[in-house]
């Protein structure tokens, strides 16, 4: 078979996986590549849209282009973009959700937010880890997905892993390796806390008790909470000895707010940049003490407790019962008497006689999955808030959502913008103020 003919090219966009998107004739797309570049490339992969490409050689580089600080950068898939410097990034991502908004919802901002952002290295506070015992390496590698392979990348350590579990892949490495069960650890669950680091180790069979004595001594000398998940989520449970601990836990010092959390428990993952978005939601949402606040997929109540903390009355909505039930507890012991909770599934249409959505709301704030909200729009938009936030984690459902809202409803788009919560990485994130009809 002949080798693909090389071909030079200027890069003249980026995908929403982070490739440079090379045009005229039929579309490459090629990792690695930036915006305004001239590049030598080889197509790898045809498909039916677009060919896939291999960067070559970079001809000429953009002024934006930096040094990646990881020395796995590129095989890792943990980050997509550490070769674009972060203002650009910013600028790259807010430039997706403008098309999203505009070819997508048909709708246009009255005004765009500054881009929230906060630090880009070391600041990722939840992650899912692969684990995997590779026989030709006699040894179990760490980390997260190779960027174009099933695999686990073999990584040493991660940038952009809050402290102290970037430094951690390395040694947990060479524990799992020393486990009778090393090959029956596939995932390592990491939440950083403000007051602890907890490690779940997904294990398909019990430890034996030799096992046991290495994972409790190298929690003693890392200083980290272990925890054993040999089935569901109900499954986990504390390496002997940690039952007694105090709770996970992370602050929103502006509100006076601690919330405790379980280490499997979902949390934003950049816990600054959360904390600014806490602040910038009830600052854009102009609460009063008349205020009455509705607070969809509210988890843990990370924003309904900031909510409570400034309006008259907040009411938070959330489809899993643990979630609900954890909240409760954050509300109680933050003193917080003016909020309630509720159950309640709202990946389907709710009905109307639902106990939450009894009484008038002023505010409405929600933060749905990547799925996006289509299912309570219609019900949203019967309460007639005076304005809405919606915090989404997928432009292209914030846009479809929006449409919705402001061409079926007759709500006014006021302002949007992103929120670098996963800096490095292709993930936008984003708001939209929206003004009731």
């Amino acid at each position: 078979m002949s080798v693909p003919a090389e071909e030079v090219a200027l890069v003249s966009g980026l995908t929403h996986e982070g490739e440079g998107v090379v045009r005229g004739g039929k579309t490459v797309f090629v990792a690695g590549a930036l915006p305004g570049e001239r590049i030598r490339l080889r197509r790898t992969r045809r498909h039916r849209q677009h060919d896939d490409g291999e960067l070559l050689e970079v001809l000429e580089a953009s002024p934006a282009r930096v040094a990646p600080r990881c020395a796995h950068f590129g095989v890792c898939g943990g980050c997509v973009l550490q070769h674009l410097e972060p203002a650009a990034q910013l600028a790259a991502k807010e430039a997706e959700l403008r098309v999203a908004l505009e070819r997508v919802g048909q709708v246009a901002p009255r005004r765009w937010l500054e881009p929230l952002a906060g630090p880009v290295w070391a600041y990722r506070r939840r992650a899912r880890l692969g684990a995997k015992f590779v026989f030709r390496k006699e040894r179990v590698v760490v980390g997260f997905r190779e960027r174009a392979a099933p695999y686990v990348a073999d990584l040493s350590r991660c940038e952009v892993l809050a402290a102290p579990a970037g430094e951690l892949l390395a040694p947990l490495g060479a524990l799992l390796t020393r486990l009778g069960v090393r090959e029956h650890v596939p995932q390592i669950e990491v939440a950083v806390a403000d007051n602890a680091t907890a490690l779940v180790l997904r294990v398909l069979s019990e430890p034996p008790a030799a096992d046991l004595k290495l994972l409790a001594e190298f929690a003693a000398t890392h200083r980290v909470r272990l925890y054993l998940q040999p089935a569901g989520l109900d499954s986990v449970r504390p390496l002997a000895g940690g039952e007694g601990a105090a709770p996970l836990s992370y602050a929103l010092p502006a509100f006076g707010l601690t919330l405790e959390f379980l280490p499997t428990d979902f949390i934003q993952v950049n816990g600054a940049v959360n904390a600014r978005l806490v602040s910038r939601a009830v600052e854009l949402l102009e609460l009063t003490p008349a205020a009455r606040v509705l607070d969809l997929y509210c988890g843990l109540g990370n924003f309904t407790l900031a909510l409570a903390r400034r309006a008259g009355a907040a009411v938070g909505v959330e489809g899993e019962a643990g979630l609900i039930e954890r909240a409760r507890g954050n509300a109680e012991r933050n003193g917080l008497a003016n909020v309630a909770f509720h159950v309640a599934n709202l990946a389907v249409e709710p009905a109307p006689a639902a106990p939450w959505l009894s009484g008038a709301y002023s505010h409405v704030l929600l933060d749905p999955p990547r799925t996006g909200a289509r299912a309570v729009l219609a019900s949203l938009a019967r309460l007639a808030p005076a304005r809405v936030l919606y915090i989404s984690c997928h432009p292209g459902s914030l846009a479809r959502d929006l449409m919705v809202l402001v061409h079926e409803h007759g709500f006014t788009l006021e302002a949007a913008g992103v929120v670098d919560m996963f800096a490095h990485t292709a993930h936008v994130e984003s708001l939209a103020l929206l003004s009731g009809p």
